[in-house]
Formats: structure tokens, C-alpha cells, sequence
């Protein structure tokens, strides 16, 4: 009897043991979150330091951005100099117009600067990029055609940055259809998904101007789909720990890329295959 019941543990050991191990091709999704996004370039460190490989991506908003950068092969320190640099002033203009004030082209000119003007079927990890269409409400992911307005699309605030016109649609911030894309992923083929999602345990401050309050609702809109959405198609989760942290308010981007790596450090342990974490000198 005792050899029937030590038999059934070890099964069940074996069962949970190949649970944890990494099947691929892996997908990684990186979730919107503005300025909190820093967080994206510790998690892209740590995965790399492990060895895991990265066979697609897919990203909203500041994750898309993220996204499309490692996508085409823009080096690590490279991205952590954006995101240290990258602050709203930095990716945006005041430009009022009927749709919004300001325009993110800013934020397309760094990326410019970084991977040229690529079509999607040029990247060196296949990609997906999440938006909304205003008109209509609908999900639109974006995995063809040029990648610049694309991002751009995927990263504009409704009622503070201008939508952006791709493909006859007006387009604008994934986050509020899909804020951690997951299910692109799993279209593509990924086996297994690992997600980083910047909105667990958010806080809010109360608004001290009109703008204040428009973020606000927005995220709070953004973060209780995203409640719905996480551990659904997910087998990773990366969940840093951002509750002190503004997403609107820059400044902090050294942090946020700390956290970020050390939330990926402690998700990636015990997963069979993976280097262990690296001990602190």
C-alpha cells in the first residue's frame, strides 16, 4: 500500500515537474503601463541571462514599444538608455486638435533612430503590436505592413495623444482592448507564454487637474480588464512590484528597471531548465 501512495507522489512530482518546463516556441507578452515601462527592460535582461528563448513577442502601448525595439535586435543597454531618457516630454507634442492635444511623433522619431523603418515581416523575432480602433471599438493586432505607426497606434492615450490613421482605421492605445496580448501569442504558435504585467497591485493618487483625472479613469479602466485577463493562456507570470509607483510621472526609470529584473529573477526560479537566480555580490 505505502508503495502504491509513494508511487502516486512521484507521478504527480513528474507531472508538475514537465508543468514547469519550457516548451517551445515561447511567446512573451509585455503589457502597457506608461511610464512604468522601464520595468520591461530588467524582465528582457533576466530572460536573457537565463537563456530563455524568445521565439515571439507581442506588446501594448510602452510594451509595444519594448516589444519592437528587442524585436529587431536593439541591444539590451541600448533599450535601458531609452527607457532611462524617455519621459512624456521626450515622446510627445502639444498639437490641440479636434481628437487630442498633443502627437506622439516624438516617440516615433526615437524609434527611428533605433530600427530604421522596418516592415514586420523584417524582424528578427516575429511580432504583434496591440491597438484599439475608436471608431469602432474593436481589437486590432498589427503584425504586417510598417512597424513605426503601428507602435505609435499602440501607444496613444485616447483623448491626450491624437489617434493615429493606419490601414483606414483610426487607431489608438491597445490597453483598453487588450492591455497584456496574450492571445496573439498563442496564435502564432507559442507554446508556452511568459507575461509581464506592470499593472498588479496598482495604486492611485487623487487628480490634481483635468489631464490627472482623464489618466486616472483610463487606467483604472485598463487595469480591471487586465484583472480579468491574468493567468488566462498565461504559464509565466512576471508581476513587479509597481504599487508605489506613478505611470503617468517619470524620473524613477532606474527603479523600474530593477524591479522588473528582479520580479523575472524570482518568477523564472524553480522553472526546470533555468539557470538560478544570480547571487548578490
Amino acid at each position: 500500500m505505502n508503495g502504491g501512495i509513494l508511487e502516486r507522489s512521484l507521478e504527480r512530482a513528474r507531472r508538475a515537474l514537465r508543468g514547469r518546463r519550457m516548451r517551445r516556441p515561447v511567446g512573451l507578452a509585455l503589457s502597457g503601463g506608461g511610464t512604468l515601462g522601464a520595468a520591461h527592460v530588467g524582465a528582457l535582461r533576466a530572460l536573457r541571462e537565463a537563456g530563455v528563448p524568445i521565439d515571439y513577442l507581442s506588446g501594448t502601448s510602452i510594451g509595444a514599444v519594448a516589444a519592437a525595439l528587442y524585436a529587431f535586435a536593439t541591444p539590451i543597454d541600448d533599450i535601458e538608455e531609452i527607457a532611462l531618457e524617455m519621459k512624456w516630454l521626450s515622446i510627445s507634442s502639444f498639437s490641440p486638435s479636434r481628437l487630442g492635444l498633443l502627437t506622439n511623433r516624438r516617440l516615433g522619431d526615437i524609434l527611428r533612430e533605433e530600427i530604421g523603418e522596418p516592415d514586420f515581416g523584417e524582424a528578427r523575432i516575429p511580432l504583434a503590436v496591440m491597438s484599439a480602433d475608436i471608431s469602432t471599438g474593436e481589437r486590432v493586432v498589427l503584425d504586417s505592413g510598417p512597424v513605426l505607426p503601428a507602435v505609435m497606434a499602440s501607444a496613444c492615450v485616447p483623448g491626450i495623444f491624437q489617434p493615429i490613421e493606419h490601414d483606414e482605421r483610426l487607431l489608438v492605445d491597445g490597453g483598453i482592448v487588450e492591455n497584456l496580448p496574450v492571445a496573439p501569442l498563442r496564435r502564432m504558435g507559442a507554446r508556452t507564454v511568459i507575461a509581464v504585467d506592470l499593472n498588479t497591485g496598482r495604486r492611485y493618487q487623487r487628480p490634481d487637474d483635468v489631464i490627472d483625472v482623464m489618466l486616472n479613469a483610463t487606467d483604472i479602466a485598463i487595469n480591471n480588464a487586465t484583472r480579468l485577463q491574468v493567468g488566462a493562456g498565461i504559464d509565466l507570470p512576471i508581476t513587479p512590484r509597481l504599487g508605489a509607483y506613478n505611470r503617468f510621472r517619470g524620473g524613477r526609470g532606474a527603479e523600474l528597471i530593477d524591479e522588473g529584473y528582479e520580479a523575472a529573477r524570482k518568477a523564472l526560479a524553480g522553472w526546470h531548465g533555468m539557470h538560478p537566480p544570480r547571487q548578490e555580490d
